[in-house]
């Protein structure tokens, strides 16, 4: 059952970023959000562990205006953001959302980073050789970024996300995505 809803929920988030970008062509963007991200990545890379699934990963993520106040200047004025990574051969899917941190490097470049929770339809127990085992239905995920501005509306970066247990569960074996990425700033 809970893959079923990781699946619905999975995919109403790529409707939500579709129509989002829709909108944003129409230059009709809801205030609310800040920035439209959409790419591709190799899926289960093995950075940080074995390769053992397949395939391409197509993202989308959703970045809202930071929030104010004292507190979240003290930690850096974060932007929320929602997103999601679609398995192209079947293999995991994770639906994710968390907290990103921008910083402007010069020269129109830039690094970030994020931290939060995905959720995701793959295997948490298996004794298949070509799945993952990644113990808990909700995993941390952090990611890095580096990208360069073309106008400042339009971006270009390069990413590379990690979702695991932290060591929670006995089967944490981590998926790691790496991908290129446009932005668009609403």
């Amino acid at each position: 059952m809970l893959k079923g809803v990781v699946r619905a929920a999975i995919g109403a988030a790529f409707a939500l970023c579709l129509y989002v970008a829709g909108a944003a062509s129409a230059d009709d963007s809801p205030s609310w959000i800040d920035e439209i991200v959409f790419g591709v990545g190799r899926h289960d890379v093995g950075v940080f562990g074995r390769q053992k699934e397949d395939g391409f990963d197509t993202n989308a993520e959703i970045r809202f205006p930071p929030f104010t106040g004292d507190f979240w200047t003290f930690i850096l004025s974060p932007r929320p953001h929602i997103g999601l990574h679609l398995n192209t051969a079947g293999d995991t899917s994770q639906l994710f959302g968390g907290f990103t941190w921008m910083f402007e490097l010069g020269w129109n470049v830039f690094a970030g980073g994020s931290a939060g929770l995905a959720v995701h339809n793959g295997e948490r127990s298996t004794t298949r050789l070509d799945r993952k085992e990644l113990g808990l239905p909700v995993l941390f995920r952090e990611s890095v970024e580096l990208g360069y501005r073309l106008t400042e509306r339009h971006a270009v970066s390069v990413m590379l996300d990690h979702i695991s247990n932290s060591n929670i569960h006995e089967n944490n074996e981590g998926l790691d995505t790496f991908g290129l990425r446009y932005a668009m700033g609403l």
